[in-house]
């Protein structure tokens, strides 16, 4: 049963280009299902429209065309029984730095109208759940980032939601207090709490996600289960590091294309061919032969089974992880 119905959903804004205003698709069309009781993950880089989604269907940004039901609530015509029902746990948090955890979580609560003894019990309740005891009772100015996020997804719940929305809920984290995270969401998913979360990051969303939608340009490109995705891309993934690459990789390519046990080739971002073949280790030999007679110098190659980086790569031409890397390197957020 649908909990999210999203349907040819559109969202504008306009920016500035060389001086000059200019409006720019943040989504454009989407249409999308979630079902009541998985983890459902919006896997994208950086501007793909993956907040502007979130934000929309947490009722804090009008659609511009396009009809959306969460929870059972038409998004236009009944926010505020949309707002009864969810959970937002946005990139930046919500708490007040300079209250403690437990007078942030209080406060929470009281704003859903628990009455004053149902809110202290509600946070504490949540406090212990979220195993947040030793810092609860300390100012949120003085808490770790993964202690942070653990706060942050008790405000989020703290008015027991049937539907937590989460946008890069791991974002910034060291790989510790990722895990902690991750172990978080898995327990509220099997509490029964339906989770959409955003990321950018590959192996939060094979590792959580029971189904996911790539998106990218604003445009759903794929939608599935991390397998079946992966599935779409049949066989092993060669991966070639060629010398002097402008050059060689369209003389690789050409060469290759001949091979009946290659099903496609595609080129990343960063300048490597990614070859897709049957039985990799035997195809590996043939293709390393075929190169070296063509004076085709490879400086690196790997084998492996398709990830759902290729599958970015194959439905959008471009490496989710490469625009990733390249994003965090210009300070994107």
């Amino acid at each position: 049963m649908p909990i999210i119905e999203v349907e040819a959903l559109w969202k504008s804004f306009k920016t500035m280009r060389d001086r000059k205003k200019v409006q720019v698709d943040a989504l454009s069309g989407v249409d999308l299902q979630v079902q009541k009781g998985e983890i459902f993950g919006f896997l994208g880089p950086n501007g793909a429209g993956k907040t502007t989604m979130l934000r929309i269907l947490a009722t804090l940004l009008p659609p511009d065309k396009g009809r959306a039901v969460v929870a059972g609530y038409d998004l236009l015509r009944e926010p505020k029984k949309v707002r009864t029902c969810i959970g937002y746990v946005s990139q930046a948090g919500g708490a007040d730095s300079m209250s403690t955890g437990r007078e942030n979580l209080i406060l929470q609560a009281r704003l859903y109208d628990l009455t004053a003894s149902t809110a202290r019990k509600r946070a504490a309740e949540l406090i212990s759940n979220l195993e947040m005891t030793s810092f609860a009772d300390r100012l949120v100015r003085t808490h770790s980032g993964g202690q942070r996020r653990r706060l942050d997804l008790a405000l989020g719940l703290v008015h027991q939601p049937k539907l937590l929305f989460l946008d890069e809920p791991t974002l910034g984290l060291d790989p510790q207090s990722r895990a902690q995270v991750w172990g978080e969401v898995r327990k509220l998913h099997t509490a029964g709490t339906t989770i959409f979360l955003t990321t950018h990051y590959l192996e939060e969303a094979d590792s959580l996600c029971d189904r996911l939608a790539i998106i990218d340009e604003g445009k759903i490109v794929a939608e599935g289960t991390p397998t079946q995705l992966k599935q779409q891309i049949a066989g092993d993934v060669i991966t070639l590091s060629l010398q002097n690459a402008v050059e060689a990789i369209p003389r690789a390519e050409e060469l290759l294309r001949a091979q009946p046990f290659i099903r496609s080739m595609q080129q990343a971002a960063d300048q490597q061919l990614q070859v897709y073949v049957e039985r990799g280790e035997e195809s590996l030999a043939t293709i390393m032969r075929t190169l070296d007679a063509a004076k085709l110098n490879v400086h690196a190659v790997s084998l492996a089974r398709p990830s759902l980086d290729d599958v970015f790569l194959r439905q959008t031409g471009h490496s989710l992880a490469s625009s990733t890397a390249q994003q965090n390197g210009q300070g994107r957020s």
